[in-house]
C-alpha cells in the first residue's frame, strides 16, 4: 500500500480547513497558496471530499469549502479513503474484490490480513484534530 498524491492532498485540504476555520468558507486558491500545491490537484481532492460528505462547499465570491463537522469527528482513515478508495495492502483484500480461488491455500493471506487490520486500526485511531496545530 502506498498513499498517493490524491490521499495526501485530501489530508492537506482537510488539515488546512481545520487550521483556518472561522465559520466561513475558505477558497481552494488560498489553500493551494498556503500548501504550495497545484490548484487543479486540490480541486480534484475537494470534489472527492465533498462527494464523501466530509466538506461543505459554496459557490460565489464568498464561496469555498469548510468542514462538515468538528475536526475531532474525522478519522485519518476516512479522509484517506475519500481520495484513495482503498488502503488494502494487497488487491485481494480490497472491498468488492472477487474472491481469490487460492485464498484457502494462500500462505501469505494471514500476514496481509493482519497488516490490513494494523493499518486500519492505526489510521482510525488518529483524528483530524490530532494533525492540526
Amino acid at each position: 500500500m502506498m498513499i498517493t498524491t490524491k490521499g495526501r492532498n485530501a489530508l492537506k485540504v482537510m488539515i488546512d480547513l481545520a487550521n483556518n476555520e472561522g465559520g466561513g468558507f475558505i477558497s481552494l486558491a488560498d489553500i493551494a497558496q498556503r500548501q504550495h500545491e497545484s490548484l487543479k490537484y486540490l480541486e480534484a481532492s475537494a470534489k472527492q471530499l465533498s462527494a464523501a460528505g466530509l466538506v461543505v462547499s459554496a459557490r460565489g465570491k464568498s464561496g469555498g469549502y469548510k468542514l462538515a463537522r468538528p475536526a475531532d469527528e474525522y478519522t485519518v482513515a476516512e479522509i484517506l479513503l475519500s481520495g484513495e478508495g482503498t488502503l488494502a495492502p494487497v488487491s485481494c483484500l480490497e472491498s468488492g474484490a472477487a474472491p481469490c480461488e487460492n485464498a484457502c491455500n494462500c500462505m501469505t493471506l494471514p500476514l496481509f490480513k493482519e497488516l490490513d487490520e494494523v493499518i486500519m486500526n492505526f489510521l482510525t485511531s488518529k483524528t483530524l484534530k490530532d494533525l492540526i496545530k
